[in-house]
C-alpha cells in the first residue's frame, strides 16, 4: 500500500464519523488522484457518508419544488442543489462502483444493495430547465411543472393513446392524467366560489340541504372527466389500467400483492377486506342512499363537532395532542406548509427534508416536511392533519445507519403506524379534552369507519379491475358500492376518480386499507402493553414507540417489526371488534 492510498484510507476514516458532504467530497477529491485503480477510494464508511448527503440534497430539492419555490428558505437555489446533487450521486455511483470492500458484515452487503436500487429509482440525475415566472425573466428549476396549469395548458383533451404510444409511454400518461386531476382539483366551482377537493370532501358531511349536497358532489365532475373522459373505452384511465396491467404481467407481478411484506396472502387479504365492508354494511340503515348522502349519513360527529374545531385550531390541536405524547412538532423540527397555492399537489403528504442522523456522541435531528391545503377546519381536515403529523414524527425518530434511514419496506406499515395516534380523535374521551366536546360512541365510530371502508373499496376496485382491465371502471365501482353501502347504481358517472393515488400509485389504496387492519391490530397491542390509552396523555409513549416500531426504517423488515410487537402475524379481529363497539342496535333510519 502506497502513501497516497493509506493517506486516503484515514481521511477516509475520519470521514466516516459523519462529517459535512463537503468534507466527504474533498476526500473523494483527494483519493481519486492516488494511482490505484484497484483499490476502491474511499472506504465503505465514508461512500456511505456521501450516500447520505446526496440523500439530503434530494430531499431539500424535493421541499423546494413542493414548496413551489425556487430556492431553500436558507437562500440556496434550486440549481445549486441540483449541481450539487448531480456531483455527489456521482461520488455514491463511483464509490460503489470502484472495485470491492473487504469484510463488509452481512448488514453492510445489504447496505450496498439499498444504495444501488435508490441511485437506480429514487436518486435520477436531475437535470435543469428554463421557465419564466410570471413577472418576467427566467429562473432556474427542475424538470416538470406537473402539478400547475390549466385544463386547457396541458392538453387534457388530447388523444391518452397517442401518448401511451409515444415515448415512455406509461410514464407520459401517468403524468399528463395527474397535472389534469391536480389542475381540475385546484380549482372547482360551487355557488361562485372556487374551492379544492378536499374543501369538497369537508362540506359533505356538513351540508343540511339534500340539494346543495347533491350540488356540491356534481362539482366535482370535472375531475371525473380529467381522469377518465367520456368513459369510453379509450378514456385516459382506462387507457392507464390497461397500460399498467400489462407492465405488471410483464414483470410476473400483481396489483394489491404488497400485504405480503406483512406477512398475508392477496387472497387472504381481499377476504379480509372484504368481511370489513360486510361488517360495515351490517351496521348501517337498509335504506339505500345516493352517493353525494354517503358522507353526510356518516357525518353526525362532523356536524356536531364543526364549531369546535375551526381552521384557526388545525395546528394547535395537533401539536398539543402529540406534544402530550411526549412528541412536539416543535421539538422534531416538523415543518408544516398548509395553505392552498397555485401549482400545488393536490394530495397530502408528508416529506424528509432533511434525514436524522447518528454519530459518535449524539442524534441529529432531521426536518420532516408536511404539505396539505386547508381551506376549513372540522373533523376530516384535522385527522388528516393528525395522520401527516404521525408520518412526520415517525420518520424523526428513525435511528439507523445512513443506508437504512428511509421508509420501512412496507407502505402498509408506514400508513398504519402513522395512524396509531391519530385515530384516537374518535374516542369521546378524546374529543372532550382536546376539542371541548364530544358526540356519542356510535356516532364516532361512524365517522371514524366511513373513510376507513371508502379507502377499503378503492382497493377492491383497483384489484378487480386489474384482474379485468378491460371492464368499464364505473360499473366495477357501482358494483362495489351498491352491495356494501347501499349506495343507488350511478354509472354514467365517475365518482370514484377523486383520489390522485389511482393514477400516479396504482394499488397504493390497498395501503390504505390493509394499514387500517394492521394499525387496529397496533394500537390494540400498544394499549394493553403500555396500560394506558392516549387520552390521559403519555409523556413515554413516544420513545416507547420509538424504540418498537419507529426506529428503523429499513433495518429490519416491516413484517419482523409488527410479529415482534404483536408477537405473532396480524390479523383483522381488533378492527372487528372495534368497529362492533358502535353497531346502531336500531340501524337508524335515514340521515
Amino acid at each position: 500500500m502506497t502513501r497516497s492510498s493509506a493517506s486516503c484510507l484515514r481521511a477516509g476514516a475520519t470521514a466516516g464519523a459523519l462529517v459535512a458532504a463537503v468534507a466527504v467530497t474533498a476526500v473523494l477529491g483527494a483519493c481519486r488522484k492516488a494511482p490505484q485503480p484497484s483499490v476502491n477510494p474511499l472506504p465503505f464508511k465514508a461512500v456511505e457518508v456521501l450516500y447520505q448527503e446526496t440523500r439530503t440534497l434530494k430531499d431539500q430539492i424535493d421541499v423546494t419544488r413542493d414548496r413551489g419555490a425556487s430556492s431553500t428558505p436558507a437562500g440556496v437555489t434550486l440549481a445549486d442543489l441540483i449541481g450539487r446533487f448531480n456531483t455527489s450521486r456521482a461520488g455514491v455511483l463511483r464509490g460503489l462502483a470502484t472495485g470491492s470492500f473487504p469484510d463488509l458484515t452481512e448488514e453492510d452487503r445489504r447496505a450496498v444493495e439499498v444504495m444501488k436500487r435508490a441511485l437506480e429509482k429514487d436518486l435520477i440525475e436531475e437535470k435543469v430547465e428554463k421557465v419564466a415566472p410570471a413577472e418576467g425573466g427566467s429562473i432556474e428549476t427542475a424538470p416538470g411543472g406537473e402539478n400547475g396549469g390549466t385544463a386547457a395548458d396541458l392538453d387534457c383533451d388530447g388523444d391518452p393513446e397517442a401518448v401511451a404510444k409515444g415515448p415512455d409511454g406509461y410514464e407520459a400518461l401517468t403524468k399528463r392524467i395527474y397535472a389534469c386531476f391536480g389542475a381540475a382539483a385546484r380549482s372547482l366551482s360551487f355557488e361562485g366560489r372556487t374551492m379544492d377537493r378536499l374543501t369538497v370532501f369537508g362540506l359533505l358531511p356538513l351540508t343540511d340541504e339534500p340539494a346543495r349536497r347533491r350540488a356540491l358532489f356534481m362539482a366535482m365532475a370535472p375531475i371525473w372527466t380529467a381522469v377518465n373522459g367520456d368513459n369510453s373505452p379509450r378514456s385516459p384511465y382506462r387507457t392507464l389500467v390497461r397500460l399498467n396491467a400489462a407492465r405488471l404481467k410483464d414483470k410476473g407481478e400483481t396489483l394489491g400483492e404488497s400485504v405480503r411484506q406483512i406477512g398475508v396472502e392477496p387472497a387472504v387479504m381481499e377476504e379480509w377486506l372484504t368481511s370489513v365492508l360486510e361488517a360495515w354494511r351490517d351496521s348501517r340503515p337498509d335504506a339505500p342512499i345516493e352517493p353525494w348522502d354517503f358522507a353526510y349519513a356518516a357525518g353526525r360527529a362532523s356536524r356536531a363537532l364543526r364549531r369546535a374545531i375551526p381552521l384557526e385550531s388545525l395546528r394547535p390541536i395537533n401539536d398539543r395532542y402529540y406534544r402530550d405524547l411526549g412528541a412536539d412538532p416543535v421539538a422534531l423540527r416538523v415543518q408544516y406548509d398548509l395553505e392552498p397555492r397555485a401549482g400545488k399537489d393536490p394530495v397530502a403528504f408528508t416529506t424528509f427534508g432533511r434525514r436524522p442522523r447518528l454519530d459518535d456522541i449524539q442524534v441529529r435531528l432531521g426536518e420532516p416536511w408536511v404539505f396539505a391545503s386547508y381551506q376549513i377546519g372540522g373533523l376530516d381536515n384535522l385527522l388528516e392533519l393528525l395522520h401527516e403529523t404521525g408520518h412526520a414524527i415517525h420518520i424523526a425518530a428513525i435511528r439507523t445507519r445512513p443506508a437504512f434511514t428511509d421508509w420501512p419496506d412496507s407502505d402498509i406499515f408506514t400508513e398504519g403506524i402513522a395512524d396509531i395516534a391519530s385515530l384516537e380523535m374518535y374516542e369521546p374521551a378524546w374529543q372532550k379534552k382536546y376539542l371541548g366536546a364530544s358526540v356519542p360512541l356510535a356516532d364516532a365510530i361512524a365517522a371514524k369507519y366511513s373513510g376507513i371502508v371508502m379507502d377499503t373499496a378503492w382497493a377492491l376496485f383497483e384489484v378487480r379491475l386489474n384482474r379485468q382491465p378491460e371492464r368499464d371502471p364505473n360499473e366495477v365501482w357501482t358494483e362495489i358500492t351498491s352491495e356494501y353501502f347501499r349506495i343507488k347504481p350511478h354509472p354514467e358517472l365517475a365518482w370514484w376518480a377523486v383520489r390522485g393515488q389511482l393514477i400516479d400509485a396504482p394499488g397504493y389504496m390497498m395501503n390504505y386499507a390493509a394499514g387500517a387492519i394492521l394499525v387496529a391490530d397496533l394500537r390494540a397491542q400498544v394499549k394493553k402493553m403500555r396500560g394506558r390509552g392516549y387520552t390521559e396523555g403519555d409523556p413515554d409513549w413516544y420513545n416507547w414507540v420509538t424504540g418498537s416500531l419507529y426506529r428503523y426504517g429499513l433495518e429490519r423488515t416491516s413484517k419482523n417489526v409488527i410479529e415482534g410487537l404483536l408477537g405473532r402475524p396480524v390479523a383483522p379481529y381488533a378492527l372487528l371488534d372495534d368497529m362492533g363497539r358502535a353497531v346502531q342496535p336500531s340501524k337508524r333510519a335515514g340521515i
